[in-house]
């Protein structure tokens, strides 16, 4: 480590001493003013001597490219300057005048680590000090730092204390204030004028400095608020100039590098004018009339020369004549000769350099402090960049292009969106790409509100090139996509089918992403393999993109291809899941607030983040990390939770539909399996969701008091049932309803059809049916037959709907309701349960006889068609292969525990049918008796009050387990020591182990042995001998006890609390919650319970058979009408 260290500290050193020199006169040649002086600026007895080289005359013009010699330079490092409340450091380098431009952009994305600038900002001014007014100066200063920070821009300025470079610096500690990242401001400053720089000499040195110059001195400081600091040498001392050209070609050296990846353009380069002498003057004439020249923007009321080119400016004319201006040429001589104290010769000269600034007056741009006739007060930052917009005639791809890349959406909606405005084909879409990849988010709201159709945009290939976009904030798909493809190698290029791996591991349940579905493949090899040539990257990565899609060539080569196959149906949905997966949650927000099935969007952003926070939580990611996901899942889970508030209150009924209608783009599941999936507590306890649950725990009844002894009472006594009130027919059309009693209800629908009369009412039904609904597995609901919501507006069913509601229903219907009603089939598993448990604790209680007695052939019924049952379960789930359906059935807790109970008890069966182990099998029947009666929680957590007590006993079991670890480490402490000590001479024997937990675990609850804890011994003949070290039980018994009974249990006693009160708090959200697994598992269920559920299996596998020698797959004949309408009419 010491190694690698040092050798980073000494390699930039290297570098900088090769590639950069210092200047030095070698010859004295006397100035003419000073005879004791050189012309560089030096006094002759500190002149450097070298031999063979003789001194000039007075009068010899001295030139610094052959009186200096070059040398590696002596002086760089960090600046560390003193004084203020926090000391500010600042890279510096001495180098030579005619140094090359690429070495110092090498210098500085290299060395000292920066980025290239989007825009580079020079600042020309007075060297001399200036005050500007109040307004003024507050007014550059915001400007100027918005400008810099909200473009990436570098800021160029003379680098001393004084003048203009101390006003841009004054500018820069406002910003460092604000503690928000730091500005990039690089000061080009003459060596020979820097005071004491003799202190700067060294190599890579952090030198202590202060930035406060001598009264009397003509040098100068540099300004502490500049971050780097290039110390132009040519030899000379204390004179100015030396930076000028080295100065002047780095700005055009940076200004052709390109903006890569943002833009094709060159990075713009604009010159603020603040104050300034005639030496400002010339160089805003050699701005304006360079190729490229360089727009000048102008703050008029600063002083001196600017105040002359806003005057100049305002009067000028557009052609090169300039009558007002020479009709005041007099006025103007006069002014530059008062302004800048100098001669009418020279005033004569800086006049005509003015007039040839005018030539370009659209290269100049006045800032001035003003209202606007709309009322808005201009803006500093905003007059730069407008100023580059009319100044390089840029196309308005690029000038979008180049507003990207500040980021800069005000800009765009002020200057590039304005009427009339017309765009090539394509343009706006790749501004959206760009917009997207950096996470661009007024952007790409802009581009939206300007015509960009998402839905003709986002392609296939677009948006697998969102997911391998490197742009954007750091997330977690990188270690999710790990679980699902292992092993995969450094730069691999994420394909759709990989993300669609990482959402169905992310969701969990039968949810099936559309990425990995078998329609998809070929759409996705056919499109990938046509966009190949066109693609925006390299060919290398085509090569790895497309190589997954030739094993689809077969297919891919049957299907035509369109321009419409690379689009999806919904692309904000698409963009929302982008989104989410990538961590850009305000993009996420914005991609839900556009589009279709936003409460669905929602649930899945929840369900999304909550499963990357475990997984970061798994993967020991920062806990940061952790928090920031499940924050924003919060978020998206209280606006689902608000959406569906509004809709309710809007429309109930089309809000009940809105969670129910199955929704195609997310895996055919609806917002209820959603809402369960994320766990959205708050939404199942929603009024709403509860109005549907009670509808399908009630099913065609339709009572208020006393329902549960009423269904008793009706299952006990069948005629009973004709005194119940039910739904009326139209009501029950409007229910959801299982494919079972989808089929039969249109068998009744058609018998009675067949026994009644036409009318007005059945032609209405049949020309507009009502939409009936059909639930599934996890409350996925499918949709037939069309809506009253498409021809409410065209007839008025207000007076025809109150007479069908109290269509009274058939006898037959009736009891079909009855008996196919959740609630009815809940009633009837719990008796036929508890009429088993006695059966089965009967068998076990009384003499096991040889021959079966019929209470235990009943429980052996009951227990072998429940296990067909739990087969039937999971061949129905929704997935395709066998280990899905297996994960999704073992996601209810006691499912796997009833297979295990029935595994067991089929062992035991085994066993108690063979003479020599019958004791085994009914020892293994009682062993299996305790979970038969335990599972009687589950029945029990239907209860209101009773089913968040059966959560507590979960959560305190799961917490437990946690305990029993510790509470073993203390209890093997204490009983290998006691066992070790009273006890030297045992044997080894499996009894070992009990010998040493029993008697600690019972003195747990209280048994402490006492007999044993000091047993008598000594030297009585009736007494046994005392072993070496058995004082030393009773003290480690004690402190054992302590830790074990004292601190332990109430630990575990806390804990216990502490679940209490939190699922206390929220018991009313639990139940519901609860309550709905509970109506989705008996709504599935066949009529009848066990045993006699065996007769269900054999009609529901006849009239499968039935199906298929008919040729009717399933309920694929039924068409499924899409909700869409609904969700954009509920919303």
């Amino acid at each position: 480590m010491y190694f690698e260290t040092n050798w980073v500290f000494h390699q930039p050193r290297s570098w900088i001493e090769t590639n950069f020199q210092k200047r030095e006169c070698i010859k004295f040649i006397p100035c003419p003013r000073d005879d004791t002086k050189c012309c560089c600026g030096q006094a002759q007895i500190t002149h450097q001597t070298i031999p063979g080289i003789e001194s000039g005359s007075p009068g010899d013009p001295w030139l610094p490219t052959k009186h200096t010699r070059p040398q590696p330079t002596d002086a760089y490092g960090t600046i560390e300057f003193q004084g203020g409340a926090h000391p500010t450091k600042a890279q510096y380098v001495r180098l030579s005048f005619d140094t090359r431009p690429e070495l110092l952009v090498q210098l500085f994305t290299k060395e000292w680590n920066l980025e290239l600038p989007k825009l580079l900002i020079t600042v020309q001014g007075g060297k001399a000090n200036f005050d500007l007014q109040a307004k003024l100066k507050k007014e550059i200063r915001k400007g100027l730092l918005k400008a810099a920070k909200t473009t990436g821009a570098w800021i160029f300025t003379g680098g001393t204390n004084t003048g203009v470079t101390k006003q841009v610096g004054d500018a820069l500690l406002l910003e460092g204030q604000q503690r928000t990242g730091r500005v990039v401001s690089i000061g080009i400053a003459p060596w020979g004028i820097v005071e004491r720089n003799h202190e700067l000499l060294g190599h890579n040195r952090e030198v202590p400095c202060h930035s406060i110059s001598s009264p009397r001195s003509k040098l100068a400081v540099l300004n502490n608020r500049h971050a780097y600091f290039l110390l132009v040498d040519n030899g000379t001392q204390a004179k100015y100039g030396a930076e000028l050209i080295l100065r002047r070609k780095l700005e055009k050296f940076i200004s052709n590098l390109k903006l890569h990846p943002f833009t094709h353009s060159s990075t713009p380069v604009v010159c603020l004018v603040i104050e300034g002498g005639t030496n400002t003057i010339r160089a805003v004439l050699e701005y304006v009339t360079d190729s490229p020249p360089v727009p000048v923007v102008v703050c008029d009321g600063s002083g001196r020369a600017a105040d002359l080119l806003a005057f100049v400016h305002k009067y000028a004319s557009d052609g090169e004549e300039q009558p007002v201006l020479e009709s005041m040429r007099d006025y103007l001589i006069g002014t530059i000769q008062k302004t800048f104290e100098v001669g009418l010769d020279q005033s004569e000269k800086l006049y005509q350099e003015l007039l040839q600034c005018t030539r370009n007056k659209n290269l100049i741009t006045v800032f001035r402090i003003q209202e606007k006739p709309e009322g808005e007060a201009q803006e500093l930052d905003q007059t730069i960049l407008t100023a580059l917009f009319k100044s390089q005639h840029l196309s308005p791809p690029e000038q979008l292009s180049l507003a990207l890349t500040w980021n800069r959406v005000d800009i765009a909606r002020s200057e590039i969106f304005v009427y009339g405005q017309e765009w090539p084909n394509g343009a706006l879409d790749e501004a959206m790409m760009q917009a997207l990849e950096h996470d661009r988010i007024d952007f790409v709201k802009l581009l939206l509100e300007n015509g960009v159709s998402m839905k003709k945009f986002l392609t296939i290939p677009r948006l697998e090139e969102l997911y391998n976009t490197k742009h954007g904030p750091a997330n977690t798909l990188g270690y999710i996509l790990r679980d699902v493809r292992p092993h995969i190698p450094k730069g691999y290029i994420y394909t759709l089918h990989d993300i669609g791996l990482v959402i169905n591991k992310l969701m969990g349940g039968a949810y099936r992403s559309y990425y990995t579905r078998r329609k998809f493949r070929p759409i996705y090899a056919k499109v990938m393999n046509s966009y190949a040539n066109a693609c925006r990257k390299s060919s290398t990565y085509q090569y790895q993109r497309y190589a997954g899609a030739n094993s689809l060539s077969l297919v891919t080569g049957l299907l035509p291809f369109t321009s419409e196959m690379a689009l999806f149906e919904f692309p904000f949905n698409e963009l929302l899941i982008w989104a989410v997966l990538t961590k850009r949650q305000q993009m996420a927000l914005l991609m839900w607030t556009h589009g279709e099935e936003a409460l669905a969007k929602s649930l899945v952003s929840c369900k999304l983040y909550k499963a990357m926070a475990h997984e970061a939580a798994e993967d020991d990611l920062d806990t940061e990390i952790y928090e920031e996901l499940r924050s924003y899942a919060k978020e998206f889970e209280s606006k689902g939770n608000k959406l569906l508030d509004f809709s309710y209150r809007q429309d109930a009924e089309k809000a009940q539909r809105l969670l129910t209608c199955e929704l195609h783009s997310w895996s055919n599941q609806s917002c209820l399996s959603l809402a369960v999936a994320a766990n959205h507590r708050a939404l199942l306890a929603h009024p709403c969701s509860q109005v549907i649950l009670a509808d399908l725990w009630m099913g065609g009844l339709r009572t208020r008091k006393n329902t549960n002894f009423k269904v008793i009472l009706g299952l006990a006594m069948p005629l009973y049932i004709r005194q119940l009130d039910f739904k009326s027919k139209e009501e029950l059309q409007q229910m959801p309803q299982t494919e079972e009693e989808h089929l039969e209800n249109q068998n009744l629908d058609n018998d009675d059809s067949d026994r009644s009369q036409p009318d007005a009412e059945a032609l209405l039904a049949d020309t507009y049916s009502v939409r009936d609904t059909k639930v599934h597995e996890n409350g996925k609901v499918s949709l037939t037959d069309s809506d009253p919501a498409q021809f409410r507006e065209f007839f008025n069913l207000s007076e025809y709907n109150e007479v069908k509601q109290h269509q009274p229903l058939r006898l037959k219907k009736k009891f079909y309701e009855f008996y196919t009603a959740p609630i009815t089939k809940f009633w009837a598993d719990s008796i036929a349960y508890m009429f088993f448990l006695i059966m089965f604790s009967f068998t076990v209680l009384v003499k096991m006889e040889q021959m079966p007695r019929w209470q235990e052939w009943y429980s052996i019924a009951y227990i072998t068609t429940l296990g067909f049952e739990k087969i039937r379960e999971i061949i129905s789930s929704e997935p395709v292969a066998i280990t899905h359906k297996f994960s999704v059935w073992a996601w209810n807790m006691w499912n796997p525990c009833d297979g295990a109970a029935i595994i067991l008890f089929v062992i035991g069966l085994a066993f108690r049918f063979r003479e020599t182990t019958m004791d085994i099998g009914r020892v293994i029947y009682c062993v299996d008796s305790i979970y038969w009666y335990l599972r009687i929680l589950n029945i029990l957590g239907v209860n209101k009050y009773l089913g968040p007590l059966v959560t507590m006993m979960g959560k305190m079991v799961k917490n437990m387990i946690y305990f029993v670890v510790l509470l073993a480490v203390v209890l093997m402490s204490f009983g290998v020591s006691r066992q070790a000590i009273l006890y030297p001479n045992k044997q080894p024997t499996w009894s070992l182990i009990k010998e040493v937990t029993f008697q600690p675990y019972f003195m747990l609850y209280g048994e402490v042995f006492a007999g044993d804890i000091d047993p008598p011994c000594g030297e009585d003949p009736s007494q046994p001998g005392c072993v070496t070290g058995h004082w030393v039980t009773p003290i480690t018994m004690s402190m054992y006890l302590l830790i074990a009974n004292i601190l332990l249990i109430n630990l575990l006693i806390a804990v216990f609390n502490n679940i209490f009160n939190e699922v206390n708090s929220v018991s009313h959200q639990v139940w519901m919650f609860q309550r709905f697994t509970v109506v989705m598992e008996y709504q599935q269920k066949p009529v009848l319970p066990p045993p006699f559920i065996a007769l269900c299996h054999f009609y529901s596998l006849l009239k499968y058979c039935v199906r298929k020698a008919k040729g009717e797959p399933g309920m694929s004949k039924f068409s499924f009408v899409p909700c869409e309408s609904i969700v954009s009419e509920a919303l």
